[in-house]
């Protein structure tokens, strides 16, 4: 089991640690409800270290990454980021990961935890052009301040306008007198936000300033737990739940970041299948009845025929009613189609909803 830099922090704030990906990570600290409320209405501070990080430099660097992702890089300027996927050869995903453009020579790809030496071994096989790969992600922490205070709680560490980052955009700085820090604006709760990069050995120096400044903004840690509900909420994929390598990027509701205006692994596959139109597609869906849908429970039709399943569900603190993402035949994916969730054994009612769900 793996610790990020900051393990043994959260053991002492208190919080229920659990193996995730490897890595021993705090799952929550007072309560998922508090946490994601925290989140939502002001400030929370999520230690992410356990994602990982690739760094890919050289004149062939975009060149790789344009025929090992989904989506066209060559759109990135310095300072950009772009939500891209790793397709297999098979129609489905290696990975989703974000791609960072910090120079026209030098990118940083930052992938998910579980699936580090997976991608790093899938993109080095198509690395024929000699694109310098660096695998970071052992030496670097990552904290995500998310909330609609968290300019506010962090201006006071660095001269950047936090307030006028653009989603998607990162700046490298000092931050908390740390210089060479990353500091972008992608997020993944759907309430603003900034994720922070640098080197483990600053770890605890940047946390503290963190929580220092954020005092006045009732800054709180917030645990894993609460970061997948408010992922959920918004309709946000979680790899391993809503896509993996048998789901197809289009199948995902992600034929924004397939582009076919280049070559990539697998892409005239995928394009086929976009012309002959998709069999089945990843919805939202909130339950009319009672019940919690959860991870690979069935979904079936009003005659109880098994119509896909339930890749993620939870009971909604922000809409105090439970919700679920599933695939089903493409033939009840249709907003407010009516459909009915397996829970132990009794058809549950359930509606499809358009994604957010969180507005």
């Amino acid at each position: 089991m793996k610790n990020t830099a900051l393990t043994e922090k959260h053991i002492s704030l208190g919080a229920k640690m659990v193996p995730f990906a490897g890595y021993n990570m705090p799952v929550t600290y007072e309560g998922i409800n508090a946490e994601h409320a925290t989140v939502r209405g002001s400030v929370g501070v999520f230690d992410v270290s356990h994602m990982g990080e690739f760094i890919l430099k050289g004149e062939n660097a975009l060149d790789l990454i344009q025929r090992v992702t989904s989506n066209d890089a060559s759109k990135l300027y310095d300072g950009k980021v772009q939500y891209s996927c790793l397709p297999n050869k098979d129609g489905g995903i290696v990975d989703d990961l974000l791609v960072y453009r910090i120079d026209e020579k030098t990118y940083m790809l930052v992938v998910n935890a579980s699936n580090i030496e997976k991608d790093w071994n899938w993109i080095q096989q198509f690395n024929d052009k000699a694109v310098e790969m660096h695998n970071i992600s052992d030496k670097t922490s990552l904290l995500a301040i998310q909330g609609p205070k968290a300019a506010d709680a962090l201006q006071s560490l660095t001269e950047v306008d936090l307030a006028s980052m653009e989603y998607y955009t990162f700046v490298k700085g000092t931050f908390a007198g740390v210089e060479n820090v990353v500091i972008s604006a992608t997020g993944y709760t759907g309430a603003g936000g900034f994720e922070i990069y640098f080197d483990n050995e600053h770890a605890d120096k940047i946390w503290n300033a963190i929580f220092e400044a954020g005092a006045p903004n009732n800054i709180k840690p917030i645990g894993l737990g609460a970061r997948d509900t408010l992922r959920l909420e918004m309709g946000f994929c979680l790899y391993g739940n809503d896509i993996d390598d048998t789901t197809s990027p289009l199948e995902a509701g992600l034929g924004w970041i397939t582009k076919f205006s280049k070559n990539f692994t697998n892409s005239e596959a995928l394009q086929a299948q976009k012309e002959a139109g998709i069999q089945k597609k990843l919805v939202g869906f909130e339950m009319i009845d009672r019940g919690i849908p959860r991870h690979d429970y069935e979904i079936a039709d009003a005659e109880g025929n098994i119509i896909g399943k339930v890749t993620s569900g939870t009971q909604a603190p922000s809409l105090q009613k439970a919700i679920g993402m599933g695939y089903v035949a493409k033939d009840f994916a249709k907003e407010g189609t009516e459909i009915f969730i397996n829970i132990r054994n009794t058809p549950i009612k359930a509606k499809v909803v358009k994604f957010p769900f969180y507005k």
